[in-house]
């Protein structure tokens, strides 16, 4: 696991969108998930939680069945969590192995033109018509010149990145599992489960519609609607 080193040229960057740092000398963000990492990584825990949840419910009675709907949901979600956080680190990898291709090809392009070709193909469709050949020109110069890895690498920000995709997945499995250790009548304990499960999409759902520029408050409604119709969905399918 390497160090990330320091980015020496954000506007490059900015300008070749996914193409991200060319040379892989470190994409600049601030922060190791953004927004719609967490808040589908915090739906997924919640509605895989559920599902176990709701299926142990309808099979289990007695003392013990408190104890079963922890132990079932946390253990689905320690396992997802993990599934999760090893398949983010290989997106990471596959994806870094895709920019480090193409910047190698923009490298040793025969000519000029082909340079410039490879990183306008390269840009998200929108901004092909807005950026001029002579920028492209300027970038394909700076990556010439630049020095690029053997092959793509993890750094230790991704395997942060994979820690706080566990953590997510795992720690949404409370408000949907707490309940049932807390409450005697299981019953009671599953509305209140569904209830704070819906109440926990719906501040996801505002915190990704103030992201996205949905507006909070019908993203929040909308990411509910969802909940409850994934809810009833269990529900019929013996949840």
């Amino acid at each position: 696991m390497a160090v990330r080193p320091p980015d020496s040229s954000p506007g490059a960057a900015s300008t070749v969108g996914r193409v991200e740092v060319l040379a892989d000398r470190g994409e600049s963000r601030g922060a190791v998930l953004d927004v719609v990492d967490r808040v589908s990584e915090m739906c997924f825990g919640l509605f895989m939680a559920l599902t176990f949840v709701g299926a142990v419910s309808s099979a289990s009675a007695g003392a013990g069945a408190s104890r079963t709907m922890l132990h079932a949901a946390l253990g689905c979600n320690l396992a997802w969590g993990l599934v999760d956080a090893v398949m983010y680190l290989v997106r990471t990898i596959a994806g870094r192995g895709q920019r480090l291709t193409l910047a190698m090809a923009i490298k040793h392009a025969s000519d000029r033109p082909t340079g410039i070709r490879l990183i306008r193909d390269a840009l998200p469709p929108g901004m092909k018509a807005l950026v001029a050949d002579a920028e492209l020109d300027a970038i394909r110069a700076r990556l010439a010149a630049a020095g690029l890895p053997a092959r793509p690498r993890l750094y230790w920000a991704d395997l942060r990145g994979a820690v706080h995709i566990f953590c997510i997945v795992v720690l949404s499995t409370f408000p949907v599992a707490l309940p049932f250790v807390l409450m005697s009548d299981v019953p009671s304990a599953l509305l209140v489960s569904r209830v704070l499960t819906l109440g926990m999409l719906f501040f996801g759902g505002a915190a990704l519609g103030h992201y996205a520029g949905f507006g909070a408050m019908p993203a929040g409604l909308g990411m509910t609607a969802l909940g409850v119709a994934l809810t009833i969905a269990i529900i019929a399918l013996g949840g």
